[in-house]
């Protein structure tokens, strides 16, 4: 299956809430950071893999056609090779929209991210990538953390713009709260100012009529959106309704999704169920509203994927079969990493592993499923750890350390032929960083899929540290570092 490739250039750097206006220049670039992350450059070659041979062999056939010393047509000297538009260089920043000065503690998908994407493209840059879109854990002391979500499809329903309900007719601007002024994001703090206005405008969609309250209507008998919607919506109502720590307490009934509990779930929810499906309607509109418009300013929207999900998560609680649990539903083996450079006793993640031979006897539908979803909401992603794939470490859930764990075989080529075969071609990069094997090489380079390369793990070793800059591969996104290094900053002269 071709999917694009990439080639690699150094990143610039970003920071953590930026002041952004139409003025910013490149010499403000510093000043865009978010977690520490940093900037894209890659270049993209041919999306289908045998156009550029199939042109060198016309061309050749073209040639051989004529005897040696004949005279060639006229035209001969127009046969220039033209220049693949998809075999470019691209420069992008990696900014999630909670780094955006938002006028209420948290950055937010408005105006803000709007002018955004106008710099990007004054400055030459065609990529954007986000951090996970999804709604961060909120009981755990995740502190907002988008790789500890509770739903892999839904979005963050706190990066919803309130100024944009106001010019919807939901929200009075007399209603919006005073504008918040920080340099970081207090999630509990955000979620008591904005959730409440987002679900007294979601309320008022529901008692509307006209155009918006149809498109509410289409978006919720959207069968692609109901498959992973519907599962969501009523995860969140029993969640509401016990003050747990995980799903494995609630009562057995729920717990295990007997269809008479759910039908009275249904109706004690009813309304707390219908608010949220139209919070999930407003968080698209706003979204795929941005997305068009970074498109028509030729910029792409790079998403982020975890490979795995938090056990407290509609993805677990629906699909039981898809994951290594006992037979009361508590995980039996865990994520997590050996020991490295970074951590003596390896790293503990305690994410619940999948039940690989159950997902391929149904071919993969729960990946499938998310897969699609992610194509609705990017033009390409990038995989977290795809090294899960090839092999994965696996820990007992019982465990207090990482070392524990032992490696196991993972899914392979079976589970993207699964993929490609039920979804088509995927703009996907591979983050292949830590302990990597030469199964996860070629895995990755069976589907096409470009790697990653940081500059900074690149000084200190010797020569051939891949992640020098004259080691880089064509097929390659580079970052100037990770969460785990300091941020590099430009000096002016």
């Amino acid at each position: 299956m071709a999917v694009h490739s990439l080639s690699s250039v150094p990143l610039l750097p970003v920071c953590v809430h930026p002041k952004l206006s139409r003025s910013l220049n490149i010499d403000l670039i510093s000043s865009i950071c978010a977690l520490r992350k940093t900037v894209t450059i890659r270049r993209i070659r041919n999306r289908n893999r045998d156009c550029n041979c199939n042109r060198i062999i016309r061309a050749t056939m073209s040639v051989d056609a004529y005897v040696v010393g004949e005279d060639l047509p006229v035209d001969y000297a127009d046969w220039i090779p033209k220049v693949d538009p998809c075999d470019r260089r691209r420069a992008g920043v990696l900014l999630h929209p909670t780094s955006f000065t938002g006028p209420y503690g948290i950055g937010d998908i408005g105006d803000q991210a709007f002018r955004f994407i106008d710099w990007l493209n004054d400055a030459g840059c065609s990529v954007w990538q986000v951090l996970p879109l999804v709604p961060p854990g909120r009981k755990a002391n995740e502190e907002g953390s988008p790789y500890s979500g509770q739903d892999a499809n839904c979005g963050n329903t706190l990066l919803i713009s309130l100024d944009d309900l106001v010019k919807d007719g939901l929200l009075m601007k007399e209603e919006l709260p005073e504008p918040l002024d920080t340099d970081r994001v207090n999630y509990e703090t955000v979620a008591k100012i904005k959730d409440p206005l987002i679900a007294m405008a979601a309320k008022r969609l529901i008692s509307s009529d006209g155009d918006l309250k149809c498109q509410l209507e289409d978006f919720r008998k959207d069968p692609v959106i109901a498959s992973w919607l519907d599962d969501a919506a009523y995860f969140a109502a029993i969640d509401d309704c016990y003050d747990t720590y995980n799903w494995y307490d609630w009562p057995e009934p729920l717990k295990n999704r007997h269809l008479a509990a759910l039908q009275d779930i249904y109706q004690t929810k009813r309304e707390f169920i219908d608010i949220f499906v139209a919070q999930q309607f407003l968080f698209q509109r706003q979204w795929k509203k941005l997305r068009h418009y970074a498109n028509t300013k030729g910029i792409s929207i790079m998403g982020d994927m975890p490979i795995y999900v938090g056990y407290h998560s509609a993805d677990v609680w629906a699909n039981k079969r898809c994951f290594l649990l006992n037979r009361k539903g508590f995980p039996l083996l865990v994520s997590g990493v050996p020991p490295d450079a970074f951590s003596e006793t390896g790293q503990l993640w305690g994410s619940p592993l999948y039940d690989w031979k159950s997902m391929e006897e149904d071919r993969f539908s729960w990946w499938v499923l998310r897969l699609r979803r992610a194509q609705d909401l990017f033009d390409e992603f990038r995989i977290d750890h795809f090294r899960g794939f090839s092999g994965f470490w696996a820990v007992p859930s019982e465990a207090k350390i990482a070392t524990m764990g032992r490696w196991k075989v993972g899914p392979g080529s079976s589970l993207f032929n699964a993929i490609f075969k039920a979804v088509g071609n995927i703009n996907i990069i591979a983050e292949d960083l830590g302990v990597i094997t030469e199964d996860v090489v070629q895995l990755r380079k069976s589907i096409g899929a470009p790697g990653m390369a940081v500059l900074q793990f690149g000084f200190g070793s010797d020569a051939a540290n891949p992640h020098l800059p004259h080691n880089h591969e064509k097929n390659q996104v580079v970052y100037t570092g990770t969460h785990d290094n300091d941020t590099v900053i430009s000096l002016s002269p």
